[in-house]
Parts: structure tokens; sequence; C-alpha cells
């Protein structure tokens, strides 16, 4: 599987393609593939980084059931914009136990804005690199800070 490593604000980020789809996204990692679909991806997380993307445009490998669903539900809400486990839950006729933990194995965090999910009472969780941190200053970048206050 082709793999992409790139600088961004939060550390090293390794892209993976499979069949031409970005199928994962975890910090860390080395890779130098320069397939398109790699390239695109990268071209796109730095355009978002600088604050120059709200959407991602890219050709994603969605896993199949719940936790294809619930990524394909995060990726339908807006940039600065949050829902939380509870509101996914009602969607997709599942407990928000369960979206926690679709959320928790998202592989494509960012991309698939898993970042964008919060708890009734507070942030939730954020198993991408830097924890909980991480996701606070993804939220900030997209001017979703005001709920964190």
């Amino acid at each position: 599987m082709p793999e992409l490593t790139l600088p961004s604000p939060y550390g090293k980020l390794t892209l993976t393609e499979v069949d031409s789809q970005i199928s994962a996204l975890r910090w860390g990692g080395f890779g130098d593939a320069s397939t398109p679909a790699l390239l695109k991806a990268a071209q796109q997380l730095s355009e978002f980084f600088a604050g120059q993307r709200q959407v991602f445009a890219l050709p994603i490998a969605f896993r199949p059931g719940l936790l294809g669903k619930v990524m394909q539900a995060m990726c339908a809400i807006p940039y600065g914009q949050t829902r939380t486990y509870g509101d996914l839950a009602r969607v997709l006729g599942v407990s928000a136990q369960a979206i926690g933990q679709a959320c928790g194995a998202n592989p494509i965090p960012i991309i698939v804005p898993c970042h964008r999910i919060l708890g009734a009472n507070g942030l939730g969780g954020y198993s991408g690199g830097g924890g909980i941190e991480t996701k606070v200053e993804l939220l900030k970048l997209e001017g979703a800070a005001g709920l964190l206050i």
C-alpha cells in the first residue's frame, strides 16, 4: 500500500492509499510514495491547515458496516460545526456508545472529521496524535472554539 508522510502543525502525518482511495491517516510513520491520490490528499491537508480549505474532495475508502456509516455521517458535518455522539446515534439508530467506538476507530482522522463529534457535556475523546489537545486545536482552526468556552 502506498504511503506518503507530510509535516503538519500537529506532527508528521502519514497517508495510506488503497485502490486509488485514501484509506488511512496516522500520526508518525514514513512514506514517500507520490501517487495522484496521495499527492492530492497532501495538498488538500496543507490547504486545510492554512485555513484555505473547508471541504475535502478526495476519494475515501469508507469501511463497511456501522463504521462506514458513521464515517459518512462525520463527513456530512459542515466545517466549523459540531454534533454530539447522541446526535449521530439518533440519526443512525444506534447507541451513543457505538458512535463513540466508531469515532475512536476512524482510520482517517482530520479528513473524516471525528474531531467535530462532542460528548453531551464535554469534548469527548480523541484517538488522534496528541489526544484531546489536538481535538481542541482542530476545533479552534475551524472556528468552533466558542463551543469550548
